[in-house]
C-alpha cells in the first residue's frame, strides 16, 4: 500500500529544484540518526515548512519469512496493528487477557485431538469447537472496538495504514507535530506489549480477502500460479495472504512467536519527518522505546532457488480478459547490475515514452497495455524481471509475446538508443522527486533505503549509479539475463467449451 500525496503540484516543484540545487552534504544536516542500546534506529528529518509529521515504522520481515505451514502469518500483523493495547481497546483487560487465554486453552484441545488423525473422536472435535466459538465471543465482550484509530483521529492523525510485502512490514501515519509525543505513546506500546486482540476474527477476515483477491480474481490466480511456476524451492513462490489451509490454521501463539522473532528493535527501523526537533525526539525515543528488550537478529531466509532447467508456462482457464505475465530471473537489489535493470525497465515502460508501450499498445496495436515491474514479487533475493502483457481485441497472446521477444532480441543485438538512456535516467531522478515532494514519502523511502542497504544516503547515491549506465550496460544484461530458458510464462485463456449433453466423450 503507498500514501497518496495530497500536496500541490507547487510543493512538488519546490521540491525538485531543491533537490537539484543541493548535493548530499546539504540534505544531511536536515537529517539526525541514532540507535538506541537495544537496536532499534532512528531517522529524523526537519521540514518546518508545515506544523505536521509523518511516521513510518519499517520491519525488516514480510511474507517471505512465514514459517513453513503458517504462510499468511506476516500478513496477520498488517491485520491487527491498531487493535490496541493492554490500555486502549479494551473495556477491562485483566478480564479479557483471562479471556484470551481461556480461547489458547481450548485451542491447544481442540488441535491435540485433531492430531490424533484416525482416532480422533468426532464428537469431541464439534464439542470442542462450540466451546471455542463461545470462548471467542466472550472474548469480544471486553473489546472495545476501533478505539486506538479513534485516539489518533482525534488528534488530528491522517493517513493511518499498514502494508505487507513480501520482504516487509510497514506502519505508517501523520499528526500535527505537537501530537508527536503521542505516536510515541502508542506506537511503543504496540512493541513493547503486543495484543492479539480479535485474532480469529481477523483470521476470517484474511480469509474472506483471499477469496476476494485470489480465488475471485483471474488477475489473483494468474499472479498466484506464476510465482508457484517460477519459484521450486525459494519462499517467494507463497502467496502474499497464504495458502487457506495455512491461513485457516493460524493460532495467535504462533503469531507471539513470529514477533518474537522478527520484531525484535534491530529489525526495525523508525523514520520522523517534518515539524520535529531531533532533540525532543531522541529524548522520547530512549523514554518510550529505550525498556524494548533486544533480541538476536532474526536469520535470513536460507533457501536458494536452483537454477532453472528451461522454459516454464502456467496456464488459467479464466473467460476474463487475456492477460499474460512473462518473467525472466534476475539477482537481488545487492547485485552490481541492479541499477542496469531500472534503467531497462524505464527505457521499456516508464509511461506512454517506453519502448514496449510504444511498439505494442500505440504503434501495432495488439496490446491494450504492456508494462514492466523490475523487481517481482520481491528484491531482497533473487527475482523475476517481468513483463505484463494485455492483448487487445481480436489479438491474442502469441502474437504479444512474439512482439516482446523481437524487442529484446533488438535490445540484445544493438545498443539502445542514447535518447532513451538519457529520458530513463531523467526519469527515474523524477520518479525520486516526486516521493522527495511530501513528508510520508521521504520517511518510506529512508526507512526502504535503511532497511536494504544500511544507509539511507544510498537513496541519493543510487541516482549516481544509474547516471553511470551505458547502453553497452543494457545490451550486455540483456543478453545475459533474458534467456529462454530462465523464462517463465503465465496466461489466461477461454475455458474449453463443455461438450453438448449426451455427446459421447
Amino acid at each position: 500500500m503507498t500514501t497518496v500525496s495530497r500536496f500541490r503540484l507547487c510543493t512538488i516543484l519546490a521540491a525538485a529544484l531543491t533537490l537539484q540545487a543541493q548535493d548530499l552534504k546539504e540534505f544531511e544536516k536536515k537529517v539526525t540518526e541514532f540507535t538506541l542500546p537495544n537496536g532499534l534506529h532512528f531517522i529524523v528529518a526537519e521540514r518546518h515548512e508545515a506544523p505536521v509529521v509523518s511516521f513510518h515504522t519499517y520491519v525488516n520481515a514480510g511474507s517471505v519469512d512465514d514459517p513453513s505451514g503458517e504462510t499468511g502469518l506476516a500478513h496477520m500483523f498488517e491485520h491487527m496493528a491498531f487493535k490496541g493495547t493492554d490500555t486502549i481497546g479494551t473495556k477491562d483487560w485483566a478480564s479479557e487477557k483471562k479471556a484470551l487465554d481461556a480461547i489458547e486453552e481450548i485451542y491447544d484441545r481442540l488441535e491435540a485431538e485433531r492430531n490424533r488423525g484416525p482416532k480422533a473422536d468426532e464428537g469431541n472435535i464439534g464439542a470442542l469447537e462450540a466451546k471455542l466459538n463461545r470462548a471467542i465471543e466472550e472474548a469480544q465482550r471486553f473489546v472495545e472496538p476501533n478505539e486506538y484509530t479513534r485516539v489518533i483521529e482525534e488528534s488530528g492523525g491522517v493517513g493511518m495504514n499498514a502494508g505487507t510485502a513480501l520482504d516487509s512490514t510497514e506502519y505508517y501515519y501523520s499528526l500535527p507535530s505537537n501530537r508527536i509525543e503521542l505516536w510515541f505513546l502508542l506506537e511503543s506500546q504496540r512493541f513493547l506489549h503486543p495484543v492479539f486482540r480479535e485474532f480469529y476474527k481477523e483470521r476470517d477476515v484474511v480469509m474472506e480477502e483471499r477469496r476476494m483477491r485470489v480465488e475471485s480474481s483471474p488477475q489473483g490466480k494468474l499472479q498466484e500460479d506464476f510465482l508457484t511456476t517460477a519459484f521450486a524451492a525459494h519462499p517467494y513462490h507463497n502467496p502474499p495472504g497464504g495458502w487457506p489451509s495455512d491461513i485457516a490454521s493460524l493460532r495467535s501463539s504462533q503469531a507471539k512467536a513470529f514477533f518474537d522473532k522478527y520484531y525484535v528493535p534491530s529489525n526495525v527501523i523508525m523514520a520522523i519527518v517534518g515539524d520535529v526537533n531531533p532533540a525532543d525526539a531522541k529524548r522520547m525515543a530512549e523514554r518510550y522505546f529505550g525498556p524494548w528488550q533486544g533480541r538476536p537478529q532474526p536469520p535470513l531466509v536460507h533457501t536458494v532457488e536452483p537454477p532453472q532447467p528451461g522454459p516454464k508456462t502456467a496456464i488459467v482457464e479464466s473467460a476474463s480478459q487475456p492477460i499474460e505475465l512473462i518473467g525472466y530471473k534476475r539477482p537481488d537489489q545487492y547485485d552490481k547490475d541492479d541499477a542496469v535493470f531500472d534503467v531497462i525497465q524505464l527505457v521499456l515502460s516508464h509511461g506512454r515514452t517506453g519502448l514496449l508501450y510504444k511498439e505494442l499498445v500505440q504503434d501495432k496495436k495488439i496490446a491494450l497495455a504492456a508494462q514492466v515491474i523490475g523487481n517481482f514479487p520481491g528484491s531482497r533475493y533473487p527475482n523475476l524481471f517481468t513483463f505484463v502483457l494485455v492483448p487487445s481485441l481480436g489479438h491474442t497472446i502469441e502474437e504479444n509475446q512474439k512482439a516482446l521477444e523481437d524487442l529484446l532480441s533488438r535490445f540484445e543485438a544493438q545498443p539502445v538508443d542514447a535518447a532513451a538512456l538519457t529520458r530513463a535516467k531523467t526519469q527515474a531522478r523524477a520518479g525520486v522527486i516526486r516521493q522527495l515532494g511530501n513528508n510520508s514519502g521521504l520517511a518510506s523511502l529512508l526507512t526502504t533505503y535503511y532497511a536494504a542497504y544500511g544507509d539511507w544516503r544510498k537513496l541519493f547515491t543510487s541516482l549516481d549509479e544509474l547516471n553511470k549506465v551505458t547502453a553497452a550496460d543494457v545490451q550486455r544484461v540483456a543478453l545475459r539475463y533474458f534467456v529462454t530458458d530462465s523464462r517463465t510464462s503465465a496466461y489466461t485463456r477461454q475455458p474449453a467449451a463443455a461438450p453438448a449433453r449426451g455427446a459421447r466423450q
